[in-house]
């Protein structure tokens, strides 16, 4: 499966964003989506994953980011609100098989990823 990300952009802290991954090639309703993030200098590390029927959230996004699906339109959503100098980063989506819960946060156990898109929010 093929992904593209996209909807990042420079906000003021308080702010929204949504990002998109749509996938092509493939049906992402059968795959888990996990998003990732890489600030400068640090290792890329997880924000989101929606598996077929749970979600799960980095501590540091939980009650803020909310990840969905939309099987119609093969695409799934990171709504971004709150948003935090310290979420500045490159936003990564990744698609994965067969992943269990406990594995959703490891990004070795996904399979295909998109080009990162840019969050930066200013204070």
């Amino acid at each position: 499966v093929q992904l593209q990300a996209s909807g990042g952009g420079l906000v003021q802290a308080g702010d929204s964003l949504r990002l998109s991954c749509a996938a092509s090639g493939r049906t992402l309703s059968t795959y888990t989506i996990g998003w990732f993030r890489q600030a400068p200098g640090k290792e890329r590390e997880f924000v989101a994953a929606a598996r077929r029927s749970d979600t799960s959230y980095a501590g540091s996004v939980r009650g803020r980011f909310t990840i969905s699906r939309d099987n119609a339109k093969n695409t799934v959503y990171l709504q971004m609100n709150s948003l935090k100098p310290e979420d500045t980063a490159a936003y990564y989506c990744a698609a994965g098989s067969g992943l269990i819960l406990s594995s959703v946060t490891d990004p070795e156990r996904y399979t295909s990823w998109g080009q990162g898109t840019q969050v930066t929010v200013s204070s």
